[in-house]
């Protein structure tokens, strides 16, 4: 009987050992996806949006796009003309703002309509925001292959979100997102992200992101040229001010 205790025991050390080391596996991982997404200091493109119907008709956007830091980006569409001018701007602490020229006046975005669509894309407001995934999602290891790694991310206490999760798999050689899943507060899949990356300079760039809206059978096409990395973008670039410009 005392064997039997001890094994039960140490049964329970090993499990518990084991649950630890993949939670910090899991947190290594997700850290390490943010350190691609971030790694530049600052970083200027150009993008060209895409918007799919579920009949296969597309509509084309472009759009200017400056980030600094892990918590700031200005996002300002230039074409089409009845687009022209719309910006988004994200901020530390959350804080994002909506310009609309037709009204001449910026927006600041409440926390609860923060995963509206984005000016008509299948980008939510939330998506758009330049945050680290570490400062919104506890993740959790649940699957790896040769390629790649599967995180289960759920929306750390306090965070208002639509999500009840994402399911994101990760390079495993450059820790770079593949695919991310995301699935609503029923635990339905209702948004899937592909993504492909490319190597601009020393750092890991995303070329293309298809977001599909898996419900509406409608996506959007995020395409990135014209890259520059480490201007030195000053604060002074992502201020309300500059957003109404």
């Amino acid at each position: 009987m005392r064997n039997l205790k001890l094994s039960v025991i140490v049964s329970a050390v090993i499990l518990l050992a084991g649950f630890n080391a993949n939670a910090q596996d899991a947190s290594e991982i997700l850290q390490k996806v943010d350190n691609v997404l971030y790694s530049a200091k600052d970083q200027q493109n150009k993008v060209t949006i895409i918007l799919i119907d579920k009949h296969g008709d597309e509509s084309k956007r472009e759009a200017d796009v400056m980030q600094k830091g892990n918590d700031m980006r200005l996002f300002r569409f230039t074409s089409p003309a009845s687009q022209a001018g719309i910006a988004f701007l994200s901020l530390p602490n959350d804080v994002m703002y909506i310009y609309m020229p037709a009204y001449a006046k910026e927006r600041r975005i409440a926390s609860h309509v923060k995963n509206q669509k984005f000016a008509g894309t299948d980008f939510s407001y939330d998506d758009m925001e330049a945050k680290f995934l570490s400062l919104k999602y506890d993740p959790e290891l649940i699957d790896q292959d040769e390629e790649t790694y599967t995180l289960k991310l759920i929306p750390k206490p306090g965070l208002k979100t639509d999500y009840s999760k994402q399911v994101l798999k990760v390079n495993k050689q450059d820790f770079y997102p593949v695919t991310a899943e995301y699935f609503d507060k029923g635990g339905n899949k209702f948004k899937e992200a592909t993504y492909q990356y490319e190597k601009v300079g020393d750092y890991w760039s995303a070329k293309e992101i298809l977001m599909q809206d898996v419900r509406k059978n409608h996506s959007t096409k995020m395409i990135t040229s014209e890259v520059v990395f480490d201007q030195g973008l000053s604060d002074d670039e992502f201020t309300v001010r500059k957003l109404k410009q």
